[in-house]
């Protein structure tokens, strides 16, 4: 009877059916596949026709998830480049900000893994790299939206996370969104971490990326990479230079600029205005302008970090009646997640940040974008106020210029195709917080403290920019802007020669780990010799030999000087020179002067002095005053020679042919090594005996050393104590070889040592009590006798 007619059930379904499903949904797969290939093969790239997303060759899942996350319309940048991305083409893509530029590479990543069939095995496939930590957030979030229906896994590897957790999760990875310092820590210390099957390398903001802030962790992340790889570059301002193109190993890179014609480098929809304002009035301007926005969201971009502490703080105390919000890269990574979406999901907010935001990052619905501090060039100035009117929706940007930067920033602006007009504060809305912000440094040592180290921070970056018909650092009222702040006076700046904004903006920060407090990952250049020794201080000392000038003064004749000597407190009677001083030291020793003789030297050691008697007794400052050591060598006649001695060229030429000698001398030494050989081996032989047979001694007289009495008598032990020779007994006993038949030479065999938890056996028992011997003085003759016996018996 089968089984399943005992326990009642029914048969169980063969597995031919669910065998012959998969093959035939494999089947289909395939063919769908094959027809998506071909799709793609067939798309024209340069087609007017593709509008939306249903008119490019995409598969199921990646069209699914973008109509899920309501993207149908294609925009200029995506309908010219994700045709040649998805043909497999190198594309560099520059288009204005907020153009969709995300989707215009993350669609190509998907399909060109999905046509090749990626799956979790095959490692690594994408690599996305962003320049800042929120914009790589950003892009990871839009890739699981349309993503959501790939089976997929991908990753966000960013600075201020765990760098152990993130290498064990890394090499089960098939997309990875990250920046580029923590992407070289991984590939530099992960082990098992491979990058040889990379499909395609993604620069979003190329142009920051390629920056000289990031090229050494460029250089380096594009030496693990296989050239094979395609690369997509995209960005608001793209660069074209062969340099770059070289160092990403770029092929035939089809170049997209959609916006390049354009009227203007900026969106249309943007309200671009400037404003003339002094340095001592700009942050009474920003918080009047700040009081007039109540209901709007404002970003407001300083040029430094610790400006915008300053700011944040001093009018977080003034209270405007709006949320404040600060975000600048020495905030550790969850204060600044958190403060990004926070200000993502307000209505009215206003945000003082760095340019850490500057670039990438989509806030929604952004009324204001405010420069308090002039961009460093245009191209960051188009970055900025890009952060507001993203795609079709509206917004306007105000940038506060000093008058000595108006002429030099507005012509830059000009020839980028910019317009921007000029707007007057009116007089009602200005506000001065100048005794307010006094009173609060005056009462808060600390608030004080970032105000000194704002003024600094902003000197210092007006001091080293490179436009110099911008910035015109000579014509800023610096005690002006110091008081403006609240400052009690002018804080003293120390300027280096030959610094670069560059390297000193992007150096890394001293005491900073990779998990916290860092600007822009990976946004550092390496300092050379960060380090240096006490040798190196040595080595670097210029001019060792030239007495300084206060010594030279010391040794001058005072007669020069005789006018101003009036007026010292004390007055030099006599300088002797060098000369003077050694007659005086040598006429004081002349009487007593010593010649000791016999010391190897060429001449002989004369102490004419204290410094020579003192010399005497030291051996280290002896030997500069004896002979060089000669090492001789007797030969057997007792000849002394020279320990190396080289023939004459006759000599050697008159014994014979070198090679004769040559071959004479290996066979001489051979030999001589041979009988060497024999004796050494003799010798170790012998020693190795006279060891063994000194053990074995050893172990006889300690075996000797307790004799038993046969008539039962207790054990008596011989100790060197009795007054007998203790080596008397070992002196007796036959040496190595001389082995006795007798029972007495013979080694019993060894017992086992006996562990701490084992008890005695019955055997050890016995022995114990058979070992035990009363010695009775009389025979007893009475009972008390007796009874006495049988008692020390008992006991």
């Amino acid at each position: 009877m089968p089984p399943h007619a005992r326990s009642g059930r029914g048969p169980k379904p063969q597995k031919n059916g669910r065998t012959e499903q998969r093959q035939q949904k494999r089947k289909r797969e395939q063919e769908d596949l094959q027809q998506l290939e071909q799709r793609v093969t067939d798309l024209d790239p340069k087609s007017e026709e593709i509008k939306n997303f249903s008119h490019l060759p995409l598969s199921v899942p990646t069209a699914s998830g973008l109509e899920a996350s309501h993207f149908q319309t294609l925009t200029d940048v995506q309908a010219h480049a994700i045709p040649l991305a998805l043909k497999g083409k190198d594309v560099m893509g520059a288009a204005k900000t907020g153009s969709g530029k995300t989707l215009a590479f993350l669609v190509p990543v998907l399909e060109k893994l999905y046509r090749a069939q990626w799956t979790e095995y095959d490692g690594l496939g994408a690599l996305i790299i962003s320049p800042t930590r929120e914009l790589a957030v950003q892009i990871f979030q839009v890739l699981r939206k349309v993503g959501r229906n790939h089976v997929f896994s991908a990753g966000l590897v960013i600075g201020g996370k765990s760098l152990k957790e993130e290498a064990e999760r890394l090499d089960r990875m098939n997309i990875l969104v990250c920046t580029p310092g923590r992407m070289l820590q991984h590939l530099d210390q992960t082990a098992g971490f491979d990058t040889n099957n990379l499909q395609i390398l993604v620069l979003d903001e190329a142009d920051r990326i390629m920056d000289m802030g990031f090229q050494s962790d460029v250089d380096a992340l594009v030496e693990h990479l296989p050239q094979s790889r395609q690369t997509l570059m995209f960005s608001a301002t793209q660069s074209k230079k062969v340099s770059d193109l070289a160092r990403l190993s770029l092929k035939d890179p089809e170049y997209v600029s959609v916006h390049q014609e354009a009227a203007s480098a900026t969106p249309t929809n943007l309200q671009q205005h400037y404003i003339i304002t002094p340095l001592t009035e700009k942050l009474d301007t920003l918080y009047g302008f700040i009081k007039a926005n109540l209901k709007s969201k404002i970003i407001v971009f300083l040029s430094s970090g610790k400006q915008v502490r300053f700011v944040y703080e001093s009018f977080r105390h003034l209270q405007p009646g709006i949320p404040l919000l600060h975000l600048h890269g020495r905030q550790k990574q969850i204060a600044r997640m958190e403060i990004t979406s926070r200000f993502t999901a307000a209505k009215q907010s206003c945000l003082f940040a760095t340019d850490v935001v500057a670039r990438g990052i989509d806030f929604p619905a952004v009324d204001w974008v405010i420069q308090a501090d002039c961009p460093e060039d245009v191209d960051t100035y188009i970055h900025r106020v890009g952060r507001t009117a993203r795609y079709q929706s509206n917004g306007r940007a105000v940038l506060f210029l000093d008058p000595s930067e108006e002429t030099g920033m507005l012509k830059k602006l000009e020839q980028k195709k910019i317009p921007i007009q000029k707007v007057n504060v009116k007089e009602k809305k200005k506000k001065s917080i100048k005794d307010q912000l006094q009173s609060m440094c005056f009462q808060n040592p600390d608030l004080k403290y970032l105000g000194q180290k704002a003024f600094i921070s902003y000197t210092r970056s007006i001091h080293l920019q490179r436009d110099k018909d911008v910035f015109k650092f000579n014509k800023l009222d610096l005690d002006g802007y110091a008081a403006s702040l609240g400052l009690p006076g002018t804080p003293q700046v120390k300027f280096r020669k030959g610094e670069d904004i560059k390297k000193i903006k992007n150096a890394p920060r001293a005491g900073m780990s990779s998990d916290s407090e860092m600007e822009e990952d990976g946004e550092k250049s390496k300092k050379k010799n960060e380090v240096r020794t006490k040798y190196d201080k040595m080595f670097e000392r210029t001019n060792q030999d030239v007495l300084s000038s206060h010594y030279n003064k010391l040794v001058l004749d005072g007669d020069e000087k005789a006018d101003d000597d009036d007026g010292d407190f004390l007055s030099v009677k006599r300088v002797l020179k060098d000369d003077e001083l050694d007659d005086e030291a040598n006429n004081a020793f002349k009487s007593t002067a010593k010649v000791i003789e016999g010391l190897g030297g060429e001449e002989p050691f004369v102490v004419d002095s204290k410094r020579r008697e003192k010399a005497l007794k030291s051996k280290k400052k002896m030997l500069k005053f004896k002979g060089n050591s000669t090492k001789v060598v007797f030969d057997e006649d007792g000849n002394a020679h020279a320990i190396y001695e080289l023939k004459d060229e006759d000599d050697f030429i008159g014994e014979g042919p070198a090679e004769e000698q040559r071959r004479k001398f290996v066979e001489d030494e051979t030999s001589r090594v041979r009988e060497a050989d024999v004796d050494d081996k003799a010798l170790a032989k012998q020693k190795r005996r006279e060891k063994r047979e000194k053990r074995k001694a050893a172990e006889r007289a300690e075996r000797m050393g307790i004799v038993s009495d046969d008539d039962g008598d207790a054990p008596m032990l011989h100790n060197a104590d009795d007054g007998e020779d203790p080596l008397a007994l070992m002196r007796s006993l036959p040496m190595g070889g001389d082995r006795s038949d007798s029972e007495e030479d013979r080694e019993p065999p060894k017992k086992r040592a006996k562990k701490w938890f084992e008890d005695d056996s019955e055997d050890e028992k016995k022995s114990k009590g058979k070992g035990r011997v009363i010695k009775v003085q009389d025979e007893p003759e009475t009972l008390e006798d007796l009874e006495a016996l049988a008692t020390g018996l008992l006991d």
